[in-house]
């Protein structure tokens, strides 16, 4: 098992259950769409991030990104980390079908994928520190003018540079910067643009 200090924020029981077997820390589930209706939901999360800082970890759905969108603008952004899992097909061994979008949820995702999505938010686990990379800032500047937003096909290279991470393609311009800076050096970066670019021709 492995410890945590930031409180971890996941939408169900479920994924809370599946969490705390691997990880010792608070973690929030957000009863769904819950969160949106019971202000004690949201108040314990806004009083965790004050006292621990908080990670959220949703569903690679839309109903996640919801989730997750709805609790971010709610707290102060030095607070927050975000933590994604990939987008991967398949149902969860409790439910009888797929869900709506036919993804795996947090609690259908292996154990190893998720702890490596703590890590690349950032989480310190186990006396780890912050995991953003040294060295030069990527930039919205930096996204603009290799095509990844303000662009006529910016969503669809985010959506391979998101791919090629392992991480939601439904990711804003906005989260993908945070992400980028945890995972990649600037180069890592241009490279990785540079390899998508030479495939498109």
């Amino acid at each position: 098992m492995y410890k945590i200090k930031e409180t971890i924020v996941v939408e169900g029981i479920y994924d809370k259950i599946k969490l705390s077997r691997l990880v010792d820390t608070v973690i929030i589930a957000t009863n769904g769409f819950g969160v949106f209706t019971d202000g004690r939901i949201l108040e314990s999360i806004q009083k965790m991030a004050e006292k621990t800082g908080i990670v959220i970890l949703t569903d690679s759905d839309t109903a996640g990104f919801r989730i997750r969108n709805y609790i971010k603008q709610s707290i102060p952004e030095d607070r927050v980390k975000h933590a994604y899992v990939p987008e991967v097909f398949g149902k969860e061994k409790r439910k009888s079908e797929a869900g709506k979008e036919g993804l795996l949820g947090v609690e259908g995702i292996k154990d190893d994928i998720i702890l490596d999505s703590l890590k690349k938010a950032g989480c310190s686990i186990d006396g780890t520190a912050d995991t953003r990379k040294e060295g030069r800032t990527i930039t919205k500047t930096d996204l603009f003018k290799l095509g990844l937003s303000g662009g006529e096909r910016s969503r669809e290279k985010r959506c391979a540079v998101a791919a090629s991470l392992g991480i939601p393609m439904k990711i804003s311009a906005n989260m993908l910067l945070d992400v980028l800076n945890r995972l990649l050096s600037y180069e890592e970066f241009c490279e990785i643009v540079q390899n998508i670019d030479e495939q498109k021709e």
